[in-house]
């Protein structure tokens, strides 16, 4: 009877996918319905998740980043950001490419979303690539790899997600990725490097009063990272408290100082990131019911025993591990992914003897790919939008960079001590011994 259940509610699924039903209704009608046929238990369980997310620690933090992210997206932030990247590296064989690297990564960690890092930001790297000679198919693939760079920087919204659904600490998370971030963000810009090298594509000539303009231009911005970040590393502020001050500093700027956005648009702002944030939170909410319901189901310690039996060597699982987190990555969005997700590996992870921080960089730089990997990541569509060009010809042209992705996420699985050296040096962790 069961089986039967199961086969019909997969279809119903199934169905609700196919037609286009809202994500928060397939994982929360989901949850309801394995609550009521299959567990046969109350199905206020969903409720009380949601109940339980409302008031988790840090939760505030999401409301207040996506909001200020909103406010420099629909400011100029993004045009003075490229300007300053261009007038400080630009002389660089492929400097361009390497301000599309830096602006995008910058962009994606104060936003919390690599989708509006691609439609603020896209609209103006592509034609300036292009118009320096850079390939269109280069640049698309390129523009669209790099808006994903941003998820391994404080402040990234996963991140703290992660930390939320996983039970580890937010800013050793924030430490341990800065370093697996760095690595893709330089092969990025090494790869637009060589391009731009042996294309031989022009590059803007130095010239140091443009910098100092520029960098006058943006002179208000600059602190921001320094004391979000700064102080997130250091311990002097919370997770909750950055997200305050980068609310108040956003709009003490766009507002008061750089006058890009009058007081009256703020309102407007807050409704359009409220939207945003009620769709992340109803999700995520929806996403622990069905969490719930699995571990009710104890599907995790099945899963567990299964790995078991048919897989003993920590390299192997690693591998299977990577493989099963992109095909999530480019399927789920990367906040429904892990609040799904985490709690199934998590439990397997730790008797494969993987540090919690370790994994969790794994976990996000898988994500982070999944992005941009075929047939359904979700910025190839964002892309494809935004740029009004072939989803398949975008298939193609991020090929390169994907590949550099993988490269970099192979190093990031197998080297635990790349992503935890910092948190040694700061005395957060212990040395460990590399696989």
């Amino acid at each position: 009877m069961i089986s039967i259940l199961t086969v019909l509610l997969v279809a119903v699924f199934i169905f609700a996918v196919l037609s286009g039903a809202p994500l928060f209704a397939i994982i929360g009608g989901g949850a309801v319905l394995l609550f009521h046929f299959i567990a046969q238990t109350s199905m206020s369980a969903v409720i009380v998740e949601m109940g339980r997310l409302a008031n988790a620690p840090g939760i505030i933090a999401i409301p207040l980043f996506i909001f200020a992210g909103f406010i420099f997206s629909e400011s100029n932030a993004s045009k003075r950001l490229i300007k300053t990247s261009d007038a400080l590296i630009g002389w660089m064989p492929g400097g361009l490419a390497v301000v599309a690297v830096i602006t995008c990564t910058v962009f994606t960690a104060l936003t919390g979303g690599s989708g509006i890092t691609i439609i603020a930001c896209g609209g103006i790297l592509l034609p300036a690539m292009t118009l320096n000679k850079f390939s269109e198919d280069f640049s698309l693939g390129f523009i669209t790899s790099s808006a994903s760079s941003g998820v391994l920087f404080a402040p990234s919204l996963p991140i703290i997600i992660y930390g939320m659904v996983a039970g580890t600490d937010i800013t050793q998370l924030f430490i341990a990725s800065a370093a697996p971030g760095i690595l893709i963000a330089g092969m990025l810009a090494a790869y637009g490097i060589f391009y731009g090298f042996k294309n031989k594509v022009p590059t803007t000539p130095f010239s140091f009063n443009n910098l100092v303009t520029n960098i006058w231009e943006i002179k208000w911005i600059i602190p921001l990272p320094f004391i979000v970040i700064g102080g997130i590393y250091s311990g002097i502020i919370r997770i909750s408290e950055a997200a305050s001050v980068s609310v108040v500093y956003a709009l003490i700027t766009e507002c008061l100082i750089y006058r890009e956005i009058p007081f009256n648009k703020l309102i407007d702002i807050a409704v359009k990131s409220m939207i945003t944030v009620g769709a992340i939170l109803i999700v995520l909410g929806a996403a622990l019911g069905l969490t719930n319901f699995l571990v009710d189901q104890e599907i995790p310690q099945v899963l567990m025993e299964f790995i078991s039996e048919n897989i003993s060597n920590k390299i192997l699982f690693l591998l299977i591990l990577n493989l099963f987190l992109l095909i999530v990555g480019c399927m789920m969005d990367i906040f429904s992914a892990i609040v799904v997700v985490v709690p199934l590996i998590a439990p397997v992870a730790e008797e494969f003897g993987i540090d919690p921080i370790h994994l969790g960089v794994i976990f996000l730089a898988n994500l982070q790919i999944g992005y941009i990997t075929p047939p359904v990541g979700m910025n190839l569509f964002i892309a494809s939008l935004r740029f009004d060009t072939s989803v398949l010809r975008l298939y193609k042209v991020v090929i390169p960079t994907l590949i550099l992705f993988l490269a970099a996420l192979l190093l990031i699985s197998y080297w635990p001590k790349f992503s935890l050296f910092l948190l040694e040096l700061s005395g957060q962790r212990v040395p460990i011994l590399s696989l």
